[in-house]
């Protein structure tokens, strides 16, 4: 795993953040080191996603980056067949993915398609896959996608959302970035690094209250929300239809 020290050296301006091949070269490392629990969720959403998989239906996995929670559900799944289908913008993430998927005997049950969430047509799905994805996605397209999402699933089906959150309390708000910052220098971040990653993810990462989530995911017309996992400024939903 190539260690991330992209944003160990001072900018004289920090480019706005992108899933670009510096990215993609470090991406594991990036991760592990900066969501509290990601291999943990990654782990249970593809238990999940087996559990309410059904035959002969789709899972749409919408920001799928280099792959982890696919590969993981691979495993998972062992022998049995399935369709899913892979969504994200950047070429250089669909590329390892598509990389590490031909390394697999089975990984010709995932079809990857380079472009935006919010323009790929979504139907017949038994469970939609959104690991810290949405937050990427512009204020005003997210009503619209998830309304399609809903419309998408089959009944029962489910909905897997992990974002990071922010607080409608300005105290926890305050607490909240500080045990994550402190969680980020226990992994080996410097000061300089966490501060020139939030520059640059400034405008890039819009992320909202757990409470406005929840009250999408009920406008779109899920009736079963839950939070089954949270850390701090780190949230995991499951919704069903």
């Amino acid at each position: 795993m190539v260690k991330d020290t992209i944003y160990s050296e001072k900018y004289g301006s920090v480019p706005p953040f992108e899933f670009n091949s510096k990215v993609v070269d470090v991406f594991d490392d990036m991760i592990n080191r900066s969501v509290p629990l990601y291999s943990e969720s990654i782990r249970r959403m593809a238990q999940l996603t087996e559990a309410y998989y059904t035959e002969q239906s789709v899972i749409f996995d919408l920001g799928c980056s280099n792959g982890n929670f696919g590969l993981t559900f691979l495993s998972a799944m062992g022998k049995k067949p399935f369709t899913m289908i892979g969504v994200d913008n950047s070429i250089p993430m669909l590329a390892m993915y598509k990389e590490r998927l031909d390394k697999r005997p089975n990984g010709d049950n995932v079809r990857l398609i380079c472009g935006n969430m919010e323009n790929i047509a979504l139907t017949n799905a038994s469970v939609i896959v959104m690991n810290l994805s949405l937050q990427f996605l512009p204020l005003a397209l997210r009503d619209d996608l998830m309304a399609r999402v809903y419309q998408a699933l089959r009944p029962s089906g489910i909905l897997l959302v992990t974002e990071k959150t922010v607080q409608t309390h300005e105290g926890f708000t305050d607490l909240f970035r500080d045990c994550y910052y402190r969680f980020k220098m226990e992994n080996g971040y410097s000061n300089l690094e966490i501060s020139q990653k939030r520059d640059a993810l400034e405008n890039v990462l819009i992320p909202e209250t757990v409470e406005t989530h929840v009250d999408r995911f009920s406008r779109s017309g899920f009736t079963h929300i839950d939070i089954w996992m949270k850390w701090f400024n780190f949230t995991s939903f499951i919704c069903q239809k």
